[in-house]
């Protein structure tokens, strides 16, 4: 019987160096909460895919699937073609649940409703082995270290371990220079939604206001060193953003933008549309 294979190289984070030179990534927010979709959307070009266990209905077990079609999508591209970086966002900054999803081979995790740096320094310890973090060893039952084909994991994970805090709170913004001094952390992304909430302006995240506390907190983000990031839900917003320095950027939503062409194509078949005219003529 053959020897199980090994490499001792645990392969880079390239986002996390990426954003560390602040050399800017586009992503897509993927919240289809569908495999088949992250592997289609791998092969489009985009820098890094959010898969989102926040808002959209994923788990350890869909996640897992979306790492392994996004993974598959290489294998079809050109060489020389963008291989989007899988970030996880998590639905709450839970010691376990950063085991759990790091064990999957997730690499990035971002982390919601980050308000202190207290928080974030335990973030970034669960991420890491001791001495530097509290993790547990288990890796060799997991995908993280391929099953122990990484045969170095545990002493180089460490290292490629990229946390993104989001900010995205009043309270957040109080503590925004000490959350992205906190050492561990790569990125502090910025909740425009929530934070205009938190600012009495629900559903507004273009208000004026939004927009300067926002760029107040990306100001404080890179005179820290560290990365910034958004999402945008339109083309003009997002290009507002990538205007004002933030490093890493989502320009849109996967299941926004299917919903928004599907609902576009049925207007133009509407009684009255140009093309429900053409279709009632035989053309």
């Amino acid at each position: 019987m053959s020897t199980i294979p090994t490499t001792s190289a645990l392969p880079v984070n390239p986002f996390k160096r990426a954003i560390s030179r602040r050399d800017r990534q586009i992503g897509l927010w993927t919240a289809t909460g569908s495999a088949y979709v992250a592997e289609m959307i791998a092969g489009t070009g985009y820098d890094w895919l959010l898969i989102d266990g926040e808002h959209a209905p994923n788990d350890l077990r869909s996640t897992l699937a979306q790492l392994q079609a996004i993974s598959s999508a290489a294998a079809t591209l050109p060489p020389g073609w963008t291989i989007p970086h899988p970030v996880v966002r998590l639905p709450v900054g839970d010691p376990v649940l950063i085991k759990q999803y790091m064990e999957l081979g997730v690499q990035t995790l971002l982390v919601p409703m980050v308000e202190t740096p207290q928080q974030a320094l335990a973030l970034a310890r669960a991420m890491r082995y001791p001495p530097e973090g509290t993790r547990g060893m288990g890796s060799g039952l997991a995908r993280s270290s391929r099953w122990s084909r990484y045969g170095d994991y545990i002493h180089e994970a460490n290292e490629e371990a990229c946390l993104l805090v989001q900010v995205e709170t009043i309270e957040a913004l109080h503590h925004i220079d000490a959350i992205a001094a906190t050492p561990g952390v790569d990125g502090v992304f910025i909740g425009p939604a929530d934070l205009s909430a938190s600012m009495g302006l629900r559903g507004q995240a273009n208000h004026p206001a939004v927009v300067d506390a926002i760029r107040h907190a990306v100001e404080r983000i890179h005179l820290a060193g560290k990365a910034s990031g958004i999402l945008a839900t339109g083309e003009a917003q997002a290009h507002q953003w990538i205007d004002a320095g933030v490093t890493f950027i989502a320009v849109g939503v996967d299941i926004s933008l299917l919903a928004r062409a599907a609902k576009a194509l049925a207007a133009r078949f509407q009684p009255g549309s140009p093309s429900a005219s053409a279709a009632s003529a035989g053309y």
